[in-house]
């Protein structure tokens, strides 16, 4: 879709290959449903779009097969999502649960994840096309180190699980802090599972082997679902830190840590499949695998920043969520509560702005190589703005609906419908930033377009010091348990920061950034939401006294639905939307051409 809409302004020459960058997630919680290929650190469009060498049909197929794959994945980790709110709750239980959970992809990221992801995928990729062999020593070599550093990292988080879970839950005291650490033991050991499957995922891709690295975590999915049925089988729904026995624990813990096993054993299957051998190999010298991590200086840089930014929310998060419960608050109010919003927050971005983002990347270091600066902000201005044209009347929709669809889908098992009503005031609230989320996201791939790491490293700085400030504060001034309601302030913060930041630098160097007809288009498409977001809140009143928990939600994001999205059209074509109406027109092509 993104090539169709970009070329109803203007069609350019083939895509051509991106330069290096890194699709750093400052949430953990995008870990698990953004796939495979980004946890193996490919920057959006490497080496997947497929290669001179690929054939046209080969490409096809590829690219149908990813596309399902990737479907499925977010289908089945959204269902994830929906069961294991239902095993373990909001409250006490499933903070520590999600604190625990998040220490392994945090500790991998700062320690491995960042070098493969910024230097060592991409240096691979290259070694591969100049080497005689093909970069087999270069990838033996690879391997070899990264499965020995995998192994120790692994080793010594196990053992300072418990340090892992006072940094980052300092608020935890007795049971809850017992079963976080006992949590934090068995979930560590998948760091070394992620960095295999990260691994295995990028030496596929560089195969042109894109079936297993899009449905392997569609088998993850399915185990922590079936665990996590298998543990309201034995345990049932209301769980505490106090009630909770060590069997259950255990099976919570091996059972999430099970999913990425099977996810990084399909991998290294298709891998071998694939004809690769492994043959351990230490001669380093030489292998230019010094020079290459030398390089990685400022990535690592926005990684360390990222990363803090991340460690201040979750102790933000979980001291409110204890001071809560110790207040008496009946709803979740610590960082399970947090991370089921974000969950949901993030999905319209990584439906719709991504893929913008996959079409857009080469086509700007296309432009940036053969110095067509000015195409480089025309690309930026048309894929914000055909972004936005999407995620603007849903970030609109999911803050009238977030309450009602939230209680929907998560007030079931061990989550009440106050839990889940509070989730959805946090959803809110979230939505509010999804606009400076997406923007920032592509001024930082204009950036990776120009071959600069630098400036969104040292952009990430005031913008973190912002985030921190703003999110220590509400500690201090707003309530326990609204705390959590009003963390995605500071998170968006971050990214209004940054963004304003990256645009006045943008601006300067691309002479430009069409940013009066960017402002025009956004000011003129949330005025086109107001319709129908008056006809949503009608609706959410109408239907509020349907019996049960379901019914309400569905039947006002039915009608409201429905008829909110005729309301957005009318009123955006009624005030002269441009790019509304190119991507109607572009739908009904594509709906004749079928």
């Amino acid at each position: 879709m993104p090539e169709d809409v970009l070329d109803t302004y203007e069609r350019e020459e083939p895509d051509g290959e991106p330069e290096t960058g890194l699709r750093t997630l400052r949430d953990p919680s995008d870990i698990g449903d953004v796939g495979t290929a980004d946890r193996a650190g490919l920057e959006d469009g490497d080496e997947i779009g497929g290669s001179s060498h690929t054939a046209p049909g080969n490409l096809a197929r590829s690219s149908a097969i990813m596309a399902l794959g990737t479907i499925v994945s977010r289908v089945t980790g959204f269902v994830r999502t929906i069961i294991l709110a239902a095993a373990i709750g909001t409250q006490l239980l499933g903070d520590a649960y999600q604190t625990a959970g998040m220490v392994p992809y945090m500790i991998y990221d700062l320690l491995i994840g960042g070098l493969l992801a910024s230097v060592f995928v991409p240096f691979l990729v290259k070694r591969r096309k100049r080497d005689a062999d093909g970069g087999d020593r270069t990838e033996q070599r690879l391997v070899t180190l990264m499965l020995l550093a995998l192994f120790a990292l692994t080793l010594v988080s196990v053992l300072a699980a418990e340090w892992f879970i006072r940094i980052y839950a300092g608020g935890f005291s007795g049971a809850q802090y017992e079963v976080s650490v006992v949590l934090a033991r068995y979930l560590v050991t998948q760091i070394f599972f992620i960095g295999a499957s990260g691994l295995a995922s990028a030496m596929l891709n560089a195969r042109h082997r894109f079936g297993a690295p899009m449905w392997a975590p569609v088998l993850n999915n399915l185990v922590i679902i079936g665990v996590c049925l298998w543990y309201l089988d034995v345990a049932g729904p209301g769980r505490t830190p106090e009630t909770i026995t060590d069997g259950q624990l255990m099976l919570l813990g091996l059972g999430t840590a099970l999913g990425q096993v099977v996810q990084a054993a399909v991998l290294v299957w298709a891998l071998a499949a694939a004809g690769f051998r492994w043959r351990p190999r230490l001669d380093l010298r030489g292998s230019g695998l010094g020079e290459a991590a030398g390089a990685a200086s400022w990535m690592m840089l926005y990684i360390v920043v990222a990363q803090a930014g991340a460690l201040v929310s979750t102790n933000v998060a979980t001291r409110a969520g204890t001071l809560a419960a110790e207040a008496g608050y009946d709803s979740g109010a610590g960082i399970a509560a947090y991370k089921f919003a974000s969950m949901l927050f993030q999905l319209p971005y990584a439906v719709i702005a991504v893929s913008v983002i996959t079409a857009l990347l080469p086509r700007m270091s296309e432009h940036v190589a053969a110095g067509r600066r000015d195409q480089v902000r025309s690309d930026f201005s048309r894929g914000f703005r055909l972004s936005s044209v999407l995620i603007a009347p849903l970030s609109v929709a999911m803050i009238v609906f977030a309450v009602p669809f939230c209680v929907m889908i998560y007030a079931q098992g061990s989550t009440s419908a106050e839990d889940a009503a509070a989730i959805g005031r946090i959803l809110m609230v979230f939505c509010v930033m999804l606009i400076p989320f997406t923007l920032f996201q592509l001024q930082m791939r204009v950036f990776y377009a120009l071959g600069d790491t630098r400036t969104p490293a040292l952009v990430s700085v005031p913008a973190e010091i912002a985030h921190a400030t703003t999110a220590i504060s509400l500690l201090f001034v707003v309530e326990p348990q609204h705390v959590v309601v009003w963390l995605p302030v500071p998170y968006g913060l971050y990214y209004i920061v940054g963004s304003v930041i990256m645009w006045y630098l943008l601006h300067r160097r691309l002479n430009g950034l069409d940013g009066r007809r960017t402002a025009t288009t956004l000011f003129r498409l949330h005025v086109a939401t107001v319709p129908a977001a008056v006809f949503g809140v009608a609706m959410i009143h109408l239907f509020r006294d349907l019996p049960g928990e379901i019914w309400p939600g569905l039947a006002s994001m039915a009608a409201g639905g429905v008829v909110g999205a005729l309301l957005f059209v009318a009123a955006a074509r009624y005030l002269n939307v441009a790019e509304v109406t190119s991507f109607l027109d572009l739908l009904k092509t594509r709906l004749r051409r079928r």
